[in-house]
């Protein structure tokens, strides 16, 4: 009988396609037959074709919680593992990831094996008490109905082994970054530099994520309207219901001829070429893609001490640790620009760590777990 999985997120364009379709091909290479339930996110829902997916089911699931739609998207969830006799299910993000294990309940009795990625618990240390109070309960209880329990960084591991009781905990490096992809690009530094606009002299600082509140895109620009240096440019690339708030502060900061919103980018490789230094203000992380994506492409990072930031990145010697302040910020931005060799320093330790997370020895990982999860070990 053929050996069926399913991945289950809380949507398709945003997260399956983003980190998940190597695993889908692993799958249907070995000769499982492939299925996603996810709610689809496209802006056009005929947009929405999943690489080696046999069977797609378009899910409701809802970000928030405590949102009745969930109600809906449990229920349609439930009928599609109960029908389906899955051999195994591997479930992700907060939302998709509590809901596939309450209604996996009932297939696990019946030899169905549940693993579920934690791509960073919103519960951590310095997490607001009600992060606490909403998101614990729910992962500590669905730890009872959970093979695998895998997370992408050293605290959330810990926290794991300590708090949480799944059958087993995991660690894995990330989702896996595509070093080469970025490192092909460093040769178009120069073009990619003049089509933006930039001056020779211009030190290029990047930041990459969407524009939300987590990701505190808003520090930089008072950092840059601390220090008054015109010759330091910035951009950020993404997209996000800030937008128009950081360009309203960006005009009232008096930064229009230094900072650019550049949006959702399918080239972001060229522009970790282009710049100088990146530039990572983030309250909240997992294991961050962008972060790990500017190491590979050599550049040095000002970073919070945050979660997953301290796996990736060790103070002066792969990146600067800054306060999240508005003077540390600037300070760290002051450094950078003024000090090549320091940048130099920093980016070629970047590029050498950064291989330890690399898409290869994380699908490596992964397919040792997928087998020890397969052949019953788990």
């Amino acid at each position: 009988m053929k050996k069926k999985v399913l991945f289950v997120a809380t949507v398709v364009k945003t997260h399956i396609m983003e980190f998940h379709i190597p695993f889908l091909k692993m799958f249907h290479d070995a000769g499982w037959e492939t299925a996603v339930a996810a709610k689809n996110d496209y802006e056009d829902p005929a947009d929405c074709r999943i690489p080696y997916c046999d069977r797609y089911y378009d899910i409701p699931f809802q970000r928030s919680p405590v949102k009745p739609e969930n109600l809906r998207a449990y229920r349609e969830l439930k009928r599609v593992i109960d029908e389906g006799g899955y051999t195994l299910i591997h479930c992700h993000t907060p939302v998709g990831g509590i809901l596939t294990r309450l209604a996996a309940r009932g297939a696990r009795k019946r030899g169905t094996k549940v693993l579920y990625t934690a791509h960073g618990f919103h519960f951590f240390r310095g997490a607001p008490l009600v992060n606490w109070l909403l998101y614990f309960p729910a992962e500590w209880l669905c730890a009872f109905f959970t093979d695998g329990l895998i997370t992408i960084n050293q605290e959330d591991y810990r926290l794991a082994q300590a708090r949480l009781h799944p059958k087993r905990t995991f660690y894995v490096p990330g989702v896996g970054v595509d070093l080469d992809r970025v490192q092909r690009e460093r040769g178009c530094r120069e073009e990619t530099r003049r089509e933006l606009g930039l001056r020779e002299d211009d030190f290029f600082l990047l930041s990459v994520g969407e524009m939300t509140v987590n990701k505190n895109h808003r520090l930089a620009l008072e950092a840059l309207a601390e220090l008054k240096d015109p010759h330091i440019q910035y951009a950020i690339v993404g997209r996000g219901v800030q937008r128009e708030t950081l360009e309203s502060q960006c005009r009232e900061l008096g930064l229009a001829n230094q900072v650019r919103f550049l949006g959702y980018r399918d080239d972001v490789a060229r522009l970790y070429a282009a710049a100088d230094a990146f530039f990572f203000p983030s309250l909240r992380e997992g294991l961050s893609v962008s972060l790990m994506e500017a190491m590979a492409g050599g550049l040095p990072s000002a970073v919070g001490k945050i979660r997953g930031n301290t796996d990736l990145i060790r103070d002066g010697v792969e990146g600067l640790y800054m306060p999240l302040t508005v003077p540390g910020a600037a300070e760290a931005i002051r450094r950078l620009s003024s000090d090549p060799d320091l940048r130099a320093r920093l980016g070629d330790a970047a590029r050498e760590r950064v291989e330890a997370f690399s898409a290869q020895r994380v699908q490596t990982r992964m397919a040792e777990i997928y087998r020890a999860v397969a052949d019953g070990e788990v």
